[in-house]
């Protein structure tokens, strides 16, 4: 629920834009309100998950997500839609972190490979889901079926995770880090918004400039601040551990090309080729397909490939199917853009969940909580950073002119970026060095 709600509502904004009467400019807050406050309550997760437990933490982000859900469905203005959305992002952003804590505390590392192939479905099929799911609703039922479906599922959850979920608590968390929390909730706010902006106003905007410049500066001011803190919000001194260290900058630019294109591809398919948001959303759903594939025999492959040659492998693959998008245009069948798509989404889980597998093998289960919140809140900012950079591209050279050509040659250097990106995730996969990892792909434990 959590993930697919970062894509499901891209697709119902025209629908929005008609019902409430109101421009685009104004409705792309309903995406980034969310994405701005799942920016502020993702560095706090891990902390209070810590201290209160991953258990009730869990529960509360769950129940603020299913209801702010049921009040978006109600909403009678833009108003209230854009307000509830920002509610629906605090559970959004304590929910996936303090899961993943949960889930990796609950094995031991040389079982986080499966454990990995399972969660993985989430992180990237989900978003892969929205659109079609999100178009098909739009389409067939109204803009607000897209909230109302997360209210059966959200109260389902509740349930189960009542009877089935383990407390844990960590003793010693220390005092909540106020001074990170606002410098972190105010820099990421301010990055993620600059970056959101950018297909928006265009990289050249004053209003851009200098609220990622800010951003930037409020961050790297926290990196020092942290330093001098005995229970950081944000643990930088996990990053002396090289291989979180380099699954974190892997992780940032595979997510900045998986997401990126996510972004690009929608309007390459209604904008460019006239495809119906539905029709869009069942021409992009392989990915998803071939990620559920691949989850299913991935971690199989783990102990025996280790991860390095998966993920080069996995990136290699996914790299390449986007590249074959610089030679798509309107000749070409839509099936053989689905079968490259399955393959995407294939090839990506192959590179996704050694990754995941691999990131927490050296982190104590004391420091768990806080590697998840850094890890998520790397994510969220690389799937920021790669829409922003790709919608950058794709409009400014949209503005360009408005022949067929031009439009043509404008998706393709944005899914060229999309390449750039991938390119870079395959370099810094080069130097995962196995041996780091060995305890997650050691055989496991006898129970």
């Amino acid at each position: 629920m959590d993930l697919m709600d970062v894509t499901i509502v891209n697709v119902a904004i025209p629908t929005l834009s008609k019902d409430f009467k109101v421009p685009y400019t104004t409705l792309e807050w309903v995406v980034t309100g969310y994405l701005l406050s799942l920016a502020i309550w993702i560095p706090a997760s891990g902390w209070l998950g810590d201290r209160f437990g991953t258990k009730r933490i869990f529960l509360f982000a769950l129940g603020i997500f299913t209801l702010s859900s049921a009040l978006c469905s109600l909403a009678p203005t833009v108003q209230f839609l854009i307000g509830f959305r920002v509610l629906q992002g605090i559970g959004g952003g304590m929910m996936t972190p303090v899961g993943v804590t949960m889930l990796f505390r609950a094995f031991p590392p040389a079982e986080r490979a499966q454990a990995s192939s399972i969660i993985s479905i989430a992180a990237a099929a989900a978003p892969a889901i929205g659109p079609t799911l999100g178009g098909y609703l739009s389409d067939f039922f109204g803009w607000r079926w897209i909230f109302i479906v997360n209210v059966p599922i959200g109260i389902a959850a509740i349930f189960f995770s009542l009877r089935v979920l383990k407390e844990h608590k960590i003793n010693d968390t220390g005092k909540f880090d106020f001074t990170g929390f606002f410098v972190s909730a105010i820099g990421l706010m301010l990055l993620i918004y600059a970056l959101s902006t950018v297909p928006v106003h265009g990289p050249g905007s004053l209003d851009v400039i200098l609220t990622g410049a800010l951003g930037l500066i409020l961050l790297l001011m926290l990196v020092w601040i942290e330093s001098k803190i005995r229970s950081p919000i944000l643990t930088f001194s996990l990053f002396r551990d090289r291989l979180f260290r380099t699954a974190n900058a892997i992780m940032f630019f595979a997510f900045a090309m998986w997401i990126g294109f996510l972004f690009v591809l929608p309007l390459f398919l209604q904008q460019f080729l006239g495809l119906s948001a539905f029709e869009s959303g069942l021409t992009t759903s392989p990915q998803a397909i071939g990620w559920l594939c691949m989850a299913t025999v991935a971690s199989r492959f783990y102990k025996r490939l280790k991860p390095r040659k998966m993920i080069v492998a996995g990136l290699i693959g996914a790299t390449a199917m986007t590249a074959l998008f610089l030679t798509f245009n309107t000749g070409t069948n839509l099936w053989i853009m689905r079968l490259v798509l399955f393959v995407r989404g294939l090839t990506m889980a192959f590179a996704v969940i050694p990754i995941q597998a691999a990131v927490f093998t050296n982190i104590s289960p004391a420091q768990t909580g806080r590697a998840s919140s850094f890890f998520n809140t790397n994510r969220q900012v690389a799937s920021s950073f790669g829409v922003a950079v790709l919608g950058a591209v794709l409009f400014e050279l949209l503005v360009a002119g408005s022949s067929a050509l031009t439009q043509l040659n404008a998706y393709h250097f944005a899914f060229a970026f999309a390449v750039v990106l991938g390119l870079i995730g395959i370099i810094f996969g080069l130097t995962v060095k196995d041996k780091d990892a060995g305890a997650s792909f050691n055989s496991a434990p006898q129970h």
